[in-house]
């Protein structure tokens, strides 16, 4: 009997030393990843970390009515609307819409919501409503799904796609963008049609640190959650859609009786060919003054948006949308 209660006792002693081990290793392994602050672990509020909430259409879209600071090599403010835009409240009449669709240059990343493109169009343009539908991230193919999404709540006259030459068509050739932002895309079938594939669409792993407590304040959980999201969602990359998109974003929107022209935020060779084969009204912003400090992107300085807002006013009165004396003149 003695002989058991000493056999019981130093299994329970072993099994002590072997949790207390576990749990000091754990502790340090804790620690270290806090010390280490890599930075695929870390949840700050940057481009990739706004104000976001899963999607299942879209992947992640900014919460309605969400406002904050964010902090790039300047801080500046946003607020978001009912729909999730960084804009004024929309509400739908009978004075036109001219919808501008992007990722971050169309959202004004780097920039306060006044000194945007979209803002100083508003003053220029007052016979049309001007609403800034750009989520920054998205590529082309989350443009045109958001574009559909908002349609019937907008009903825009005129929608004029901004494309980010710079990293539009690395993200519509991808299911992921940025910090393993995971996404729907569009892959092509051998009769050249679009299809649309990844929805519904995997949780990112920075929405998992925001909805989960235990995962936002353990950084071994969050260590978890990133292997989980790598092994179960790897990484893919399909033929590059992007003038079947936007060929998809002129159908949809001239189907809907509306105009339909794009801006080019740097130069891109092939989009140009391709918009001019099919007709498709369309300006070069290359030449709009950047920021180039602290590795955000190029994105525009308040002079670049002035650049930017009389070239988009020089495409409107081109295709007889607005006249651009009689704008300038009504601004005054």
């Amino acid at each position: 009997m003695e002989m058991k209660h000493l056999t019981k006792r130093n299994w329970y002693r072993e099994a002590f030393l072997s949790l207390a081990v576990t749990l000091a290793t754990l502790a340090g392994l804790e620690i270290f990843l806090r010390v280490a602050d890599f930075k695929e672990l870390r949840e700050t509020l940057t481009e990739r970390s706004l104000a976001y909430g899963y999607d299942v259409e879209l992947g992640w879209a900014p919460v309605p009515n969400s406002s904050s600071l964010i902090k790039t090599f300047r801080t500046t403010h946003y607020q978001h609307n009912r729909l999730g835009l960084r804009d004024e409240e929309f509400s739908l009449d009978a004075k036109p819409t001219i919808m501008f669709l992007g990722d971050s240059f169309v959202w004004g990343l780097d920039s306060e919501a006044h000194e945007r493109f979209t803002e100083l169009l508003k003053p220029k343009i007052p016979d049309y409503k001007i609403l800034a539908a750009g989520v920054s991230g998205y590529g082309t193919d989350q443009e045109y799904l958001l574009l559909k999404r908002l349609w019937l709540k907008v009903k825009p006259t005129v929608v004029v796609l901004i494309f980010c030459a710079d990293n539009d068509r690395i993200n519509n050739s991808t299911n992921r963008s940025y910090d393993y932002y995971q996404k729907p895309y569009f892959a092509v079938r051998q009769d050249g049609s679009l299809m649309l594939m990844g929805q519904p669409a995997p949780k990112s792993q920075l929405l998992y640190y925001k909805e989960n407590g235990l995962v936002r304040n353990l950084w071994l959980a969050r260590l978890a959650v990133d292997v989980y999201v790598q092994l179960r969602y790897p990484p893919l990359l399909v033929p590059d859609p992007t003038e079947k998109l936007v060929g998809k974003i002129r159908e949809f929107v001239e189907g809907n009786g509306a105009k339909f022209l794009v801006g080019i935020q740097n130069h891109d060779e092939a989009l140009v060919r391709y918009l001019q084969a099919n007709r498709i009204p369309f300006v070069g912003l290359e030449g709009a003054a950047f920021y180039t400090q602290g590795g955000w992107g190029p994105h525009w300085t308040p002079e670049g948006h002035e650049f930017v807002a009389e070239r988009i006013l020089g495409l409107l009165s081109a295709n007889n949308i607005v006249r651009y004396g009689a704008s300038v003149q009504n601004a005054k």
